[in-house]
């Protein structure tokens, strides 16, 4: 297949706001064994893409500069030893950096089809959030059919993916999200209590809702001063998985509830982790949760698309926190 040697990509020459993302051309990404060159249709947007451009988030050794964590597109070239993908297939791949581009490098491994039914905005808007999800919630957190989970930021990108997951899995799902749109858009897609932390105590509305239990997980993204409190929100021997500390990475705890009621606090980060283990995790999406995603169990709530030109507007969108679920940058 005949490839050009230069690439429209989105760089971050200095740290800063959203107009920090700029245009540029660049050769094509250089494959590493065990590598596929994806032509980019479509990039997800994802928080952590702002914490880097911010200066605040570099990527990992050996990974790519270019800011952007999962794509959708056509394999055109393989890298050696790359194996499980073929030129001309249509995937959507989990990436260390890399993804605001025309075309991007990503381990085979990470490598996932392109679900029936899907179109590749849909497709790029999967696989941060479902690989983060299921090592969270799942691998670390344990969470079983029966039991409840909390979440955080239901109306965000993880948040709606947590709610599809969990709900599939046969768990009860709260969540807490900042408008009344918001809410209802959780319970649209399976929540079974969306509280407006606006206007009422999370603590409360979750003890009254399980008579006084408290739920048996949390998935936490804001860290700070809401630590404490969802070690409040935990049924005993209950377990609070961190993934994100929007409200800061600091806390002061309480420790005799967390003993005498036996909680278990961890949490992970996902970029760093080895080729390995995330092949691992997306060989249980595809044989789990790509099944539920062709037979309509579980979809991606896309809120809006920019051209790959307008990183910076999608940036400020995502900062704003006024959208729903997915944001997506489109690559012609």
């Amino acid at each position: 297949m005949s490839l050009p040697s230069t690439m429209t990509a989105i760089d971050i020459p200095s740290p800063g706001g959203p107009d920090a993302l700029v245009p540029v051309t660049l050769p094509l990404p250089e494959l590493k064994p065990g590598e596929a060159l994806i032509r980019v249709a479509a990039a997800g947007i994802n928080r952590p893409d702002t914490f880097q451009r911010q200066g605040n988030y570099p990527p990992p050794p050996g990974a790519s500069p270019i800011p952007g964590l999962e794509v959708a597109g056509e394999v055109v070239a393989l890298g050696p030893e790359a194996a499980g993908v073929s030129p001309g297939d249509k995937v959507t791949a989990l990436v260390s950096g890399g993804g605001y581009a025309e075309y991007c490098a990503a381990p085979a491994a990470q490598c996932l089809p392109v679900p029936k039914g899907l179109s590749m905005v849909e497709a790029a808007a999967l696989p941060e959030t479902f690989f983060t999800v299921w090592t969270n919630v799942f691998h670390r957190g344990g969470l079983k059919a029966g039991e409840s989970l909390l979440v955080h930021g239901g109306s965000s990108g993880i948040g709606t993916a947590a709610i599809q997951l969990a709900k599939a899995a046969g768990a009860s799902v709260f969540i807490t999200a900042g408008s009344a749109e918001k809410c209802q858009a959780c319970r649209d897609i399976g929540a079974d209590l969306a509280i407006n932390y606006r206007e009422e105590d999370f603590v409360e509305a979750v003890k009254a809702a399980t008579d006084g239990r408290g739920v048996d997980m949390v998935l936490d993204m804001v860290g700070g001063d809401y630590v404490q409190r969802n070690l409040k929100a935990l049924a005993e021997e209950g377990r609070h998985v961190s993934i994100a500390f929007l409200r800061g990475g600091k806390v002061e705890l309480e420790l005799r509830p967390l003993m005498v009621r036996r909680l278990t606090m961890t949490g992970s980060t996902l970029r760093p982790r080895s080729v390995a283990f995330k092949g691992v995790i997306a060989e249980e999406l595809r044989r789990e949760v790509w099944p539920r995603i062709e037979a309509g169990q579980i979809r991606p709530i896309i809120f809006k698309t920019f051209p790959l030109a307008e990183a910076a507007a999608a940036h400020a969108l995502m900062e704003s926190s006024d959208h729903i679920g997915k944001i997506v940058l489109t690559v012609s």
